[in-house]
Order: structure tokens, then C-alpha cells, then sequence
């Protein structure tokens, strides 16, 4: 009796994908290597309906990757407010600019050169290659990892080396020579839409047939140990004047907000007083203590109470900028925020539009 032929994933994925896979996408259309690139940067760690809100606009105000190296880092951070993890955006720029500088004023052809830029790993650079180039390059991105940790019963952390090494073995074993454009799509769209995180549509699945790990779906990828989460505390001063512009302050260019305007910070309501002296604020009514909210990152969470001052700054002329490029007045006009100085912070851009909403004159 002959042996029944191997299970092959790549043609089961590749024949779904031609069937049921997306092809509307807005980056699929024209996929050339700086489209292709913007795209899986801002879908790290971000859904794609989220990111369809922002890449159509990303690529009408920086339509090419030369328009992006001669942007300005607030300009660009502006246009990223609202995706979060903001160093995906402060790389994106860098890798503009050294792009523009050391390859010709475009993203090199070739994975390793790709792999030198700020923010390019081996996935993206994989990603550029196949999707833009149709060149046979092997992805692993956080939806090809879950499929494959389940069709191989693949135990552990994704962070871990071990897990990792063999997820990338899988991989690069799975990658057709032919049609790899296609199937690296097909195994992402299976990830995002049938091998989901939770509630995987395993009977649709088109790898079911040798899926080593459909009875405990999940269990795979394995999950990272978690700590209790430490907790943090600052203060913002929202100091708003007579016609109700307000203060903003911009963050240091790295760590958290890195780059991005942010109400004044203190460790607390005495050293805001404090500085309110110094810097000849003097507050017209009493300070208000607005309602303390929490942010969570990765890493902690961050416990932030808002500090209302109304201040008089009549010595002062209306947008002037102070400590150089440090400080400035803003008054948001608009809901396109088109005299923005950059990109917010989540929590800041909550607390702006609060303060339009709510209670500025």
C-alpha cells in the first residue's frame, strides 16, 4: 500500500489565500517596497483596523521615502498619534534619512542592507522582499508565529531563543521557491482571521489536515510568565491662558514618549507649584485637581493626575516658544490639529480633547 503523500502547507495556504484571502487592502495596492515597509511598521504590535485609519493618510502627507527623510521628527510623530509604541515612528524617520543619505534615496534590495536600518528586523526585510519584490524570503511575524506554533505543537514563549530558533527552522522549511509573495500573505491573513489569538476558527482552517496542535489551540504559542505590573505616579500641568492656549512641553527624543509634546511633568502638586513660580505663572483662581487616571505601558503602569492652573502670561506674546524649542503655547483651533507642534502622547491627546470639549472658553 503506497504511503499517503506529506500534509503541504504551503499549497493548502497558498490555494486559501487565492480563495478566501485580502486583497483589498489599502498597501496592497501598489506594493512597492516604501508602501510595503510603512505598512508593516505600523502593524507591529497594532491591528489592521486601526492602521487603516492612518496609512492612507501617512502616504498622502510623505508619499515617497525622500518626502519622509526631509520631514521633520514632529511632523511625523504628529501624523503617528494615536498608533502608540513611537519608536516604530522615530525609526521609520531614521531609516528614511539613512536610506535617503547611503542607498540612492530608496530602500535597498537586498535583506541584510534592509536589515541595517533603524527599526528593520529580519521579518520586515523579509516582508520587503517578498511582498514588494517577489523574492523568496521567509517572514515570521507575531500572526505566522502563532500558526506555525500550532500546526507544529511548537511549546514555549516566542521571546525565548529556543522557541524562537524553532519557529524560525519551521518557517524557513515552509517558504515555497515559487509563489513565496503569495504565500507569506496567505499566512499572515490566516493568523489575523481564522488562527486568531483567541476563538480560532479551526474548523475553516485550511492546514487542519496536519495541524499537530487543533485539540489545544490554546495552548500555543506559549505565554510569557507574567509579574505584577509596577505602578507609577506623575502629575501634569495643564496651565491654560486667558484665550486658551496651553503649555506644552516636548519630551526628551528617547524613552517614554520620546519626541512627543507633552503637558509640563512633576513628581507632584508642590513641585508643580513650585515651577509655576519660577517661571512667572502666576494662576488667576485656584488650582484644580482634575480626575487621576491610569495609563498602562508594556512595562508598568503609569498613575497621572492632571493640575489645572489658569495662568496669566500677559508679559508673554500669544505662540511664543520658550527654552528654545522646548515649550511652546498651543491653541487647538481645529480637530485636524493642523498647527499641532507634533504627535501626542495617548494620554495627552485624551486630556487636549477634554479640554476643548469640556471646559477651555
Amino acid at each position: 500500500m503506497t504511503a499517503p503523500a506529506p500534509f503541504d502547507l504551503a499549497a493548502a495556504a497558498i490555494s486559501w489565500w487565492r480563495e478566501h484571502g485580502r486583497k483589498d487592502l489599502p498597501w496592497q495596492q501598489d506594493p512597492t517596497p516604501y508602501r510595503v515597509w510603512v505598512s508593516e511598521i505600523m502593524l507591529q504590535q497594532t491591528q489592521v483596523q486601526t492602521v487603516l485609519g492612518y496609512f492612507d493618510a501617512f502616504m498622502q502627507r510623505f508619499p515617497t521615502l525622500q518626502s519622509l527623510a526631509e520631514a521633520s521628527q514632529d511632523d511625523v510623530l504628529q501624523r503617528w498619534t494615536g498608533l502608540g509604541y513611537y519608536a516604530r515612528a522615530r525609526n521609520l524617520h531614521k531609516a528614511a534619512q539613512h536610506a535617503s543619505e547611503h542607498f540612492s534615496g530608496d530602500l535597498p534590495a537586498d535583506q541584510d542592507k534592509l536589515e541595517s536600518l533603524p527599526g528593520i528586523g529580519r521579518s520586515t526585510a523579509a516582508a520587503i522582499m517578498s511582498l514588494a519584490h517577489q523574492q523568496r524570503a521567509t517572514i515570521l511575524d507575531g500572526n505566522v508565529k502563532r500558526v506555525l506554533a500550532r500546526y507544529h505543537a511548537i511549546e514555549g514563549w516566542p521571546g525565548e531563543r529556543a522557541t524562537l530558533e524553532a519557529l524560525w527552522a519551521r518557517a524557513e522549511e515552509h517558504t515555497p521557491d515559487e509563489d513565496s509573495r503569495i504565500y507569506s500573505q496567505a499566512m499572515m491573513d490566516l493568523g489575523a482571521t481564522l488562527c486568531t489569538r483567541s476563538n480560532p476558527h479551526c474548523l475553516l482552517c485550511p492546514l487542519q489536515a496536519g495541524c499537530v496542535g487543533q485539540h489545544a489551540p490554546q495552548h500555543y504559542p506559549g505565554k510569557k510568565a507574567r509579574k505584577p505590573l509596577p505602578v507609577k505616579a506623575t502629575t501634569l500641568l495643564i496651565a491654560v491662558d486667558g484665550d486658551g492656549s496651553v503649555l506644552l512641553e516636548k519630551r526628551p527624543s528617547h524613552g517614554i514618549w520620546g519626541g512627543l509634546w507633552s503637558f509640563p511633568e512633576f513628581a507632584d502638586k508642590s513641585a508643580l507649584c513650585n515651577w509655576l513660580a519660577r517661571n512667572y505663572y502666576p494662576p488667576t483662581r485656584d488650582l484644580e485637581t482634575l480626575p487621576e487616571f491610569r495609563h498602562t505601558f508594556s512595562h508598568y503602569h503609569l498613575d497621572i493626575t492632571p493640575v489645572r492652573a489658569d495662568v496669566s502670561r500677559t508679559h508673554r506674546q500669544a505662540g511664543h516658544t520658550m527654552d528654545g524649542d522646548k515649550h511652546v503655547w498651543y491653541k487647538r483651533e481645529d480637530e485636524t490639529d493642523s498647527n499641532a507642534p507634533g504627535g501626542f502622547a495617548a494620554p495627552v491627546a485624551r486630556l487636549l480633547n477634554q479640554l476643548t470639549e469640556d471646559t477651555l472658553p
